[in-house]
């Protein structure tokens, strides 16, 4: 997979939704280091992608009850196993599933392969829960996709705790897996 150089100002000519992505960090002056590279639509690839950054990729997973009447995005270790009963007890929730891509399209606007806790910025009605797993919460970096997976970035968890979410009004759970 060819990975571009680091940058650390947002891509000329990117997606509509990686800019407005972009965007949101540089309003609010969250430095962050990204790359461009090909499609990235599994872990396996990101691998290469979290060398380059200094940081892991988190695996996102947008998940609903049963009734789809809640939805959750649950940013997690790439290396770790998920169970969805383990998650289902701590959070509450039973008959967990993945979600509908139409779903993640309206409530997110990503794509299965691009969700990102970014797109939490199109979920003006908080309707989606965010999950952080202890590790990627405690990590001192976090990596994700700006809701394309044909870049990814790396900031300061910190940075995404204490300004991103707060700018956004989304407040989030930590779960352990």
């Amino acid at each position: 997979m060819l990975i571009s150089r680091i940058y650390e100002t947002a891509p000329e000519h990117a997606s509509e939704r990686a800019k407005r992505a972009f965007a949101l960090l540089d309003s609010l002056g969250v430095p962050y280091r990204r790359v461009e590279h090909e499609a990235a639509e599994t872990m396996e690839l990101c691998a290469a992608i979290s060398d380059a950054l200094g940081a892991r990729i988190c695996k996102n997973l947008f998940l609903c009850n049963r009734q789809q009447t809640a939805f959750y995005l649950l940013a997690m270790p790439e290396d770790k196993p998920f169970y969805t009963k383990d998650l289902s007890r701590q959070i509450g929730s039973s008959r967990l599933s993945f979600a509908p891509a139409e779903k993640m399209e309206e409530l997110l606007g990503c794509s299965p392969g691009s969700a990102s806790v970014l797109g939490l910025a199109s979920d003006a009605e908080r309707r989606v829960r965010l999950l952080l797993e202890r590790d990627v919460a405690e990590a001192e970096r976090f990596a994700c996709h700006p809701c394309d997976n044909t870049g990814s970035l790396a900031l300061a968890t910190r940075d995404l705790l204490e300004k991103v979410l707060p700018a956004l009004g989304h407040p989030y759970d930590v779960v352990e897996l």
